[in-house]
């Protein structure tokens, strides 16, 4: 028990040594992995990702207003961050939109600023407003290093995953089983799906924000992701507990409760919130 302890403090001593701040919201998050290492691989696997026989690129009215909306959200955000003390934070993005054709309803944004958004997403993001929502929404996920925290959870999940089984090697076979089965649960429902969803309602608090700097009116997002849900509604979704994306209701009601800071953003011609 006592090497458990030990080994615990050793894990917690290391988790409280490499955290950094989300912008904005304040939130601490890990940071064990080099976000310069996670926008190295993005910039290599998106530009791999259109090269790809298999992946059609789209060059028209549509891709260049993905491009437009896109390029105004990253300006709003860039201008914001380097006059906020946050320029450090999107050090080595280089801004990069591209409409895929595929039927998935979909689009991202890699570590370093690189954006896809898939063709049918479209007829749910309908103009401009959503268009802006969705792309804020991923811009978020990228400014906020969400990939890198991911991946630092992940590893940090594997390392006392090790530890753990270190410290249990001494006990019977039975006893090893259970506690790396509750550990497995534990971490996968206890740690790494929370902070998923928690992710998630960040990357849409800071969206709303990024897409009100660049003129877009944030209450647009609340009828995009009502869309949304209407479009998923038929498909099977496990219990929030156990997702990795929070209920709709959950984010609607909670997208709900930020717009009036967004607002402040948008009815501003400075990039800071209104009084």
């Amino acid at each position: 028990m006592k090497k458990i302890q030990l080994l615990g403090v050793a894990v917690a001593m290391v988790t409280l040594h490499s955290c950094s701040t989300v912008p904005l919201t304040g939130r601490r998050q890990l940071s064990i992995v080099s976000e310069s290492e996670m926008q190295t691989a993005a910039a290599s696997s998106y530009t791999a990702l259109l090269k790809d026989p298999s992946t059609k690129v789209i060059n028209n009215a549509e891709a260049t207003r993905v491009k437009q909306v896109g390029q105004k959200i990253a300006a709003a955000v860039t201008k914001y961050m380097n006059a906020n003390g946050y320029g450090s934070d999107i050090q080595g993005f280089k801004w990069e939109f591209n409409l895929i054709e595929s039927k998935d309803i979909n689009a991202w944004c890699m570590p370093g600023g690189k954006v896809a958004i898939y063709t049918g997403i479209l007829p749910i993001t309908k103009d401009d407003a959503g268009l802006a929502t969705v792309m804020g929404h991923e811009i978020a996920h990228a400014v906020a290093k969400h990939s890198s925290e991911r991946a630092s959870r992940a590893m940090a999940a594997q390392g006392v995953g090790g530890l753990i089984g270190a410290a249990t090697s001494g006990q019977s076979a039975g006893t090893q089983q259970m506690i790396n089965t509750a550990y497995g649960l534990g971490a996968q429902a206890g740690a790494i799906l929370p902070n998923s969803r928690t992710q998630e309602l960040e990357a849409d608090h800071l969206g709303l924000i990024f897409m009100s700097m660049a003129g877009y009116d944030p209450s647009s997002a609340v009828g995009f992701w009502q869309r949304m849900a209407a479009a998923s509604s038929g498909s099977q979704k496990p219990p929030e507990f156990l997702s990795t994306h929070p209920a709709d209701a959950t984010r609607i009601a909670q997208i709900q409760k930020d717009l009036p800071e967004a607002q402040k953003y948008f009815k501003s011609t400075t990039g800071k919130p209104v009084k």
